[in-house]
């Protein structure tokens, strides 16, 4: 089963000082935490706080180009974690067939933001987010994930505040 979820935020982890993309679902019940590359982050923050640049980052080149060639971007599936590693799906419309493209959750997310396409999260992947092994550092520590998690979770809007690149 898929659950609708939305973007609720960026963060950085304290652990390892990369950015975490937050999913929630709209009733806030299930937050999953995603572990992204400064990059996507960048891309995701600047759509969120409606930045425009004068030249276009890729993820607004993939929206012209797929807009040239009147394919619609349906909806992105977070459909997998696998070994730490999350996998999604976009779901693009072209002429009325459908077509599914494998992608890298935070590229869907970025592309989600700009077509304003929705966002889903398979329940398994909800669960499995919920055992992801946080690492510290080279030595393999292992971390409070349940503490990380927990606060992840409870997070709220006003909590992430504005994400400075």
């Amino acid at each position: 089963m898929l659950i609708e979820m939305k973007i609720s935020g960026l963060t950085i982890d304290p652990f390892t000082n990369m950015p975490i993309v937050i999913l929630k679902d709209f009733e806030e019940k299930n937050a999953v935490p995603i572990w992204i590359g400064i990059l996507e982050a960048s891309a995701i923050a600047t759509e969120m706080e409606n930045i425009k640049l004068s030249r276009p980052m890729t993820h607004d080149l993939m929206k012209t180009i797929l807009e040239k060639m009147e394919a619609v971007v349906e909806k992105i599936v977070v459909r997998d974690l696998k070994d730490n590693t999350f996998f999604a799906h976009i779901y693009l419309n072209v002429g009325g067939e459908e077509h599914v493209i494998d992608a890298r959750p935070s590229d869907s997310l970025a592309l989600a933001l700009r077509t304003g396409a929705s966002i889903w999260v398979d329940e398994k992947v909800v669960e499995k987010s919920k055992k992801i092994d946080l690492q510290k550092g080279d030595k393999k520590e292992k971390v409070d994930k349940e503490k990380l998690l927990d606060l992840l979770e409870d997070m709220e809007d006003k909590d992430f505040g504005k994400y400075k690149m």
